[in-house]
């Protein structure tokens, strides 16, 4: 992703693994962070990404950088952020074996499963924003596979989480266009709720000095 800044065009990483909902990225102001590795190609990371207006003096940011929201949801897990979902002063490890799968976390004796999906967003687009056409989401065999080992981890475990994260104020996930393999993933997903899998949300919020947690909840996935 190219990058005006202060000036110059920089060849910036984009962080997301898919689309940024519909929207056509170019000239939306954006935030950067910048790598400690002098050596890499793209000095610079896009976190964030914003429908106000260049100019606007007060701007709203919508994160897009999905491998750090697992840095975030760590570092509030550690820290106690989230004591109402999984209690205070248990052990948090990263990427945690459970069958064929790796887990993103394992909360004393909660597995834990982070989605951040950035495909469709909830949100009102400016009409001066620009959006593309695209396609129907359709990867979603990873997702699945995690979620039935979420499921099948209760025969032995307390608990499972599914955490769906999003870095910017969603009001509560819902579907907005069923993906190519809709009707797949929700019999998983029904089925591993009814096994027990419990599933929430978390919203960040995300500013050019920092991220901080907004709010959490318990989701209906429907």
């Amino acid at each position: 992703m190219l990058v005006n800044f202060e000036g110059e065009v920089y060849n910036c990483h984009c962080p997301t693994t898919g689309r940024v909902g519909n929207l056509d990225l170019a000239g939306r102001p954006c935030l950067m962070s910048k790598s400690k590795d002098e050596k890499r190609k793209t000095p610079f990371t896009v976190e964030a990404v914003s429908l106000n207006r260049p100019e606007d003096m007060e701007k709203e940011w919508i994160g897009i950088n999905q491998n750090a929201a697992n840095r975030y949801v760590e570092h509030f897990l550690v820290n106690g952020g989230f004591k109402d979902m999984v209690g205070e002063g248990n052990e948090v490890r990263r990427e945690q074996f459970l069958g064929i799968s790796k887990l993103d976390f394992l909360v004393g004796n909660t597995y834990l499963e982070v989605k951040t999906p950035l495909q469709h967003l909830q949100i009102d687009i400016p009409d001066y924003v620009k959006t593309k056409k695209v396609t129907p989401f359709s990867s979603t065999g990873r997702m699945t596979k995690h979620i039935k080992e979420l499921a099948g981890s209760l025969a032995k475990h307390q608990r499972a989480i599914l955490l769906t994260c999003f870095i910017y104020d969603n009001p509560g996930f819902r579907i907005i266009e069923k993906s190519t393999k809709y009707d797949e993933v929700k019999e998983v997903v029904d089925n591993s709720i009814s096994k027990g899998v419990e599933t929430w949300q978390v919203n960040f919020k995300i500013t050019p000095t920092g991220v901080t947690l907004d709010r959490y909840f318990r989701l209906d996935i429907k």
